[in-house]
């Protein structure tokens, strides 16, 4: 089992002195915390144009240097925004790794009611995550713990998911989980190595007038195995829209079903402590 990271958090007279001794053309601007903040890194608006992102702890900062070579890359080959750094802070102010600033892109994280169809949600989203899969892998990071091992075997996850169907025993249904997940692992993959994301939650998704607007948070992605991104399948669609990402993503049954493990593991280990977590399951079960 993977260790849980020592996060380290921080205020916002942190950031200002960042700011102020690493960038003082920007000293001027006000800092002030996102409404809704992540867990791999912690955001403050610097002025109205642009953010300041920190790693929580030294695991997550190995994503920086990443963000940093290829997302301005990305931008121009994507049909929707992401985020593109501006420049990159080192550790200093009481501040031990390394951080970055980005340009804003407003809209509100989906999941909060904001989304008017979800249907074309589930297809702009898919056609994004086909852009994304396009784009040359030739040097791209191979996946580690820089991402988490997205990418890579499900199998990495297996006893932790055996020792959360045990713990879960009665709060979930033991024998359909445990097949879901069995067959997850025995869908290997023997593919090429693509881009994928990583971490494709509602939380990453930004949505304006009700509609997809942004993709952000690039901090798991890699090249690999694509099936980690399908997981939003279960954890936000369903119904026509799930039938409608479906459709559009256009990978074979066996990363469907390998991307329906990704989604039954994070959702039983995560299962006493996240409110949505059951629903998640339930859907997973229910849903192919």
């Amino acid at each position: 089992m993977i260790p849980s990271p020592d996060r380290r958090l921080v205020d916002a007279d942190v950031v200002r002195r960042l700011i102020a001794r690493q960038f003082p053309h920007w000293a001027g601007l006000p800092v002030r915390p996102v409404a809704t903040n992540g867990w791999d890194n912690q955001t403050f608006h610097l002025g109205d144009r642009m953010s300041v992102r920190l790693p929580t702890a030294r695991e997550y900062a190995l994503a920086v240097d990443k963000e940093h070579r290829w997302l301005p890359m990305f931008a121009s080959r994507m049909p929707l925004p992401i985020p593109v750094p501006l420049a990159k802070g080192v550790p200093g102010e009481d501040f031990a790794f390394p951080w970055s600033v980005y340009e804003w892109i407003d809209g509100e994280p989906a999941g909060t009611g904001a989304i008017g169809d979800l249907t074309g949600l589930a297809a702009g989203l898919a056609a994004f995550l086909v852009s994304l899969r396009r784009i040359d892998p030739v040097g791209g990071p191979e996946p580690g713990l820089h991402n988490w091992f997205r990418g890579g075997p499900l199998r990495i996850y297996d006893s932790q998911a055996r020792r959360a169907i045990e713990v879960l025993d009665g709060r979930v249904p033991r024998d359909a989980v445990t097949q879901i997940w069995e067959s997850a692992l025995e869908a290997t993959w023997d593919g090429r190595p693509v881009w994928f994301h990583g971490d494709v939650a509602a939380g990453n998704l930004l949505v304006r007038d009700g509609a997809l607007a942004a993709v952000i948070d690039f901090g798991t992605c890699g090249v690999g195995d694509p099936a980690c991104d399908l997981a939003i399948a279960w954890t936000l669609l369903s119904g026509a829209s799930r039938e409608a990402f479906r459709a559009g993503i256009d990978v074979d049954a066996g990363t469907w079903a390998r991307g329906r493990g990704w989604a039954l593991w994070k959702a039983l280990i995560t299962y006493d402590a996240d409110a949505g977590a059951k629903r998640v399951v339930d859907e997973v079960v229910r849903g192919t």
